[in-house]
């Protein structure tokens, strides 16, 4: 990179920045799929489970729940994690959730809302945030309203409630028309009618009272399917309302500056990024059959990615930035390992990469200990509690990686400066106030020595960088050198399939 190019986060909000919380910059989330985590023997289930360690089915049942999750906080807090976004925990008849028929009770497979506040106390009393997530655009076919109708006909009053098209309604046999409109076509899932203003009001009713209940924000389901800015504008007004420090994310899998303005959303999940990353690490062993949301894998070499991380970086302005949800793979992707051939080098740089940029990193549950699993279902499998079943140098690393950043505020608050990005080769800065982090990664299958150009306001220090990571390359440490013009530079030995995290400055 010839250009030193610096985005950093100010100090201070301005009149027009956007309004961020705070927390989430020095969160690391953990994502978890209810029925997949842990099972609780305090929640009584009425019937045939899943066998826990058989693969999972599109509409069987594993049994996690709730309670489940509040008797493995122990586990979580060893890993480092102080954040937790929940898939739907709300009544459906579905494994998933997204399917839901009542927004006001927690599904009784989970425990009920006694459950959800049981969890929530524990949570909270741990310093572990938690986000809910929200499904507004459609719902399950059970729920009241949509069955009201389907008694009632045309002279149900919630007939606004859903967009219908004609009568009679078909909303199980696919041999006929729905003849209402569906979260793409699929019956199961009416749309809402969110310009009707009873649903409108109700909606925003069930985001508040769960913020209310406990909650720390939203993370929304296919927001953009909602073509309504008011609705949103609406929403983050209620909750911020209720918790002027809920954390409000959108599921968008494009860059889109114009939801991140301050007015509806704080954030994005970052899928841009997490395609990125996962293009730069597993450059020779990308699963090219598989389409993560209909996105084709492709690889990236170092120039590209620190290019496309500068520009996605770019897009957004700081408090964005630093508050966006930085995952490398969900319940709606294979799992990163599987896409990634199978190549945990290639999962551990990601790991590396996720917790040293900026925003706040998101594990998939099981991404610590090597869980794989390919396209839905089979990315949603049962978390492996037998230890004998981790990938030990997975969980060991993911925990350090954690560790890193939670013990350095620069790599979570600190400016972000590309420096370098050539062959197999990227670094960049994160720059705090008297200190600095440099992170070199070298996805290459050689080890290699880099002369990193560094900022030329960036204060002198001729003393020999603090290696914060570790390396095979170890034995052969950094060393100032002298550049054109008085500009200053690193040459970095790096192991091959290792990165390095060094600091420049206060030790």
């Amino acid at each position: 990179m010839k250009k030193f190019i610096r985005i950093e986060l100010p100090t201070a909000p301005t009149a027009t920045a956007p309004a961020t919380p705070a927390w989430v910059r020095d969160a690391i989330f953990y994502q978890i799929f209810p029925d997949r985590f842990a099972a609780s023997d305090r929640v009584a289930k009425p019937g045939r489970l899943e066998p826990w360690d058989n693969p999972p089915t599109p509409h069987g049942f594993k049994g996690g729940d709730l309670l489940g999750i509040v008797e493995h906080l122990d586990y979580l807090q060893e890993l480092g994690i102080n954040a937790i976004y929940l898939n739907p925990i709300f009544a459906s008849a579905s494994n998933h959730r997204y399917h839901t028929y009542d927004y006001f009770q927690v599904d009784p497979l989970l425990g009920g809302n006694e459950a959800l506040a049981e969890f929530l106390t524990a949570a909270h009393a741990r310093g572990i945030r938690v986000i809910l997530d929200g499904v507004f655009n459609h719902t399950g076919r059970g729920f009241w309203p949509f069955h009201h109708i389907l008694e009632c006909g045309p002279q149900s009053p919630y007939l606004d409630w859903f967009i219908i098209h004609r009568f009679p309604l078909h909303p199980y046999d696919e041999k006929k028309p729905a003849n209402y409109a569906a979260w793409w076509d699929l019956r199961a899932l009416p749309k809402l009618n969110v310009a009707n203003p009873e649903t409108r009001a109700y909606l925003l009713n069930v985001a508040e009272h769960w913020i209310r209940f406990g909650a720390d924000g939203w993370r929304l389901d296919v927001p953009d399917e909602i073509d309504d800015p008011d609705f949103w504008r609406a929403f983050r007004q209620r909750v911020r309302a209720a918790n002027p420090e809920a954390y409000t994310v959108g599921e968008i899998w494009k860059p889109a500056p114009e939801w991140l303005e301050g007015d509806r959303f704080d954030a994005l999940m970052n899928y841009p990024l997490a395609l990125t990353l996962l293009g730069f690490v597993a450059q020779n062993s990308l699963r090219r059959d598989l389409r993560p949301g209909g996105y084709r894998l492709r690889p990236f070499s170092a120039r590209q990615t620190l290019r496309r991380v500068t520009e996605l970086c770019s897009l957004y302005h700081p408090h964005v930035v630093y508050a966006q949800l930085n995952l490398l793979d969900s319940h709606d992707t294979p799992r990163f390992l599987t896409m990634a051939g199978g190549d945990y080098s290639a999962l551990h740089l990601a790991i590396l990469l996720v917790m040293t940029l900026p925003g706040a990193p998101c594990l998939f549950y099981g991404s610590e200990v090597g869980l794989e699993g390919g396209p839905d279902p089979d990315c949603r499998r049962a978390f492996p509690w037998d230890r004998d079943r981790w990938h030990l140098a997975t969980w060991a690393l993911t925990r350090r990686a954690i560790a890193l950043r939670r013990e350095q505020a620069v790599l979570r608050h600190g400016s972000f400066e590309p420096l370098y990005g050539h062959q197999d080769v990227l670094a960049f800065l994160r720059r705090g106030v008297g200190e600095a982090a440099l992170v070199v990664v070298n996805v290459g299958h050689e080890d290699t020595v880099r002369t990193i150009p560094l900022p030329p306001d960036l204060p002198a220090h001729d003393d020999i960088p603090i290696d914060l990571w570790g390396n095979p390359a170890d034995d052969l440490p950094p060393q100032w050198e002298q550049g054109e013009g008085g500009s200053r530079h690193l040459r970095v030995p790096v192991a091959a399939r290792h990165g390095r995290v060094l600091r420049l400055g206060r030790s």
